[in-house]
């Protein structure tokens, strides 16, 4: 593929990086905040006295939120622009975390956690549209698995920092300092954010109620394209949200016999994995287009199969090394799961970014949602037994190797045939 700039494509450049850098910013915050519960759940349980179904309703609902979000923020975004759905991001998830601080019950805290998930929402599809508007097309895959990397960035934040002061200061001034940090990504987003550079403008496009609505979804689901992206990002994502988010801890700790701090450094381990698969996912696809499906199936056979190693390792616990390898190979998965939105960007128009970016995005917190409750359920009903809980996992991921296969092939065809149609009218265009 060639490496020229595509016509009408923004030049790139400091300026683009200095933007692009205060959007990824307000999501790096969003994630620090997502993942906060991931180091507190055990605390969570004790200081509302919840069990481990309940536990997990905290994150279910955050999921389902942000999930549910997903489709109404993309279209927010191509109707409102990047820069009010940040700064909307912004306020709502900083309320959401402070709340949680101050939450004296459960059912405030659960308010709270949902809060949250609404701001969250509203951040990772704005940065993928800001990359979109600020960088040649070309760059797209490294952009987007750069702005992957800076969320695992936020999530180690979560692991190393949030959690020792967690264990020093308290709850609630652990979770209410957080929250400033959200306060300063919407300063930053209100006076140096700007929607696209100077000249490239995108074209206006009519707003008509309901009836964009129905077309914009309509169009975006229609493209096989956006449809392979979402079940990718459901099928590679999944697994390490679910451990990161709520259940390694107590899977590493009540099921493993490690300790807390040793427990932190695997969790950790996911976290640097992801960052180092990444770079190197975001530069395979950047330069070699057809990588994408081997990636994303390679990523998932390999979790399914470290993760059947571990659970059924014929000793009560397993070996540290396996662990650790893991650890490692989740990891790989958040990155496998970006390439999901590479399946999504050539399929749609740049008018409907933000939607089909949505319907992408939903994949994965869909099936991280329904884990997080099945795991819950299953731990309550066995006793917690963690191997037959986290068996679940397989099934969701056969559920989406299932619809990946059954699409690949009409993605395929329908690409080639918009990049053959796309060649003909830039040779059309004079000079």
């Amino acid at each position: 593929m060639s490496n020229a700039t595509l016509p009408g494509d923004p030049p790139g450049g400091r300026r683009a990086i200095a933007v692009w850098c205060i959007g990824v910013s307000v999501y790096f915050v969003a994630v620090i905040f997502r993942t906060s519960l991931g180091v507190a759940g055990l605390d969570a349980a004790d200081r509302f006295h919840v069990n481990a179904s309940a536990l997990s309703t905290f994150s279910i609902l955050q999921l389902l939120v942000y999930a549910g979000m997903q489709i109404p923020v993309g279209l927010l975004v191509d109707r409102l622009g990047t820069k009010k759905v940040l700064g909307m991001g912004a306020v709502l998830f900083t309320a959401g975390q402070l709340g949680f601080a101050l939450s004296p019950s459960y059912g405030t805290a659960l308010a709270s956690r949902a809060l949250l998930g609404c701001g969250d929402a509203m951040t990772f599809i704005s940065v993928l549209r800001l990359g979109s508007r600020w960088f040649p097309a070309r760059r797209g895959p490294m952009v987007a698995q750069l702005a992957g990397l800076v969320g695992m960035a936020g999530n180690l934040v979560s692991t190393l920092v949030l959690a020792r002061l967690l264990h020093s200061v308290g709850w609630t001034a652990a979770f209410a300092g957080s929250s400033v940090a959200g306060a300063v990504s919407f300063v930053l987003v209100l006076l140096f954010l700007k929607d696209h550079p100077e000249g490239h403008e995108p074209e206006p496009f009519p707003h008509r109620g309901s009836a964009y609505v129905r077309r914009q979804i309509a169009a975006s689901w229609q493209e096989p394209g956006t449809r392979l992206g979402l079940w990718v990002h459901f099928t590679t994502q999944f697994p390490a949200m679910v451990f990161l988010l709520l259940w390694g801890l107590p899977f590493l700790v009540e099921a493993q016999g490690l300790s807390r701090a040793t427990a932190g450094e695997l969790l950790t381990l996911v976290v640097l994995s992801n960052m180092m698969v990444g770079l190197v996912y975001g530069q395979i696809v950047a330069r070699h287009h057809a990588a994408r499906l081997p990636l994303a199936l390679g990523t998932a056979a390999a979790t399914a199969f470290i993760w059947a190693a571990t659970l059924l390792y014929p000793a009560e616990r397993a070996p540290m090394w396996l662990l650790v390898v893991l650890c490692t190979v989740l990891g790989a998965c958040g990155p496998a799961s970006m390439i999901g939105f590479d399946f999504a960007r050539p399929a749609n128009p740049p008018e409907r970014q933000g939607t089909a970016s949505g319907i992408t995005n939903m994949g994965g917190f869909v099936a991280s949602m329904t884990t997080l409750f099945a795991i819950g359920v299953l731990l309550d009903a066995t006793d917690d037994n963690f191997a037959a809980a986290f068996s679940v996992v397989f099934v969701l991921q056969a559920v989406g190797l299932s619809q990946i296969l059954r699409l690949r092939r009409r993605a395929a065809r329908r690409e080639r045939e918009r990049l053959v149609a796309s060649r003909v009218e830039t040779v059309h265009v004079p000079a």
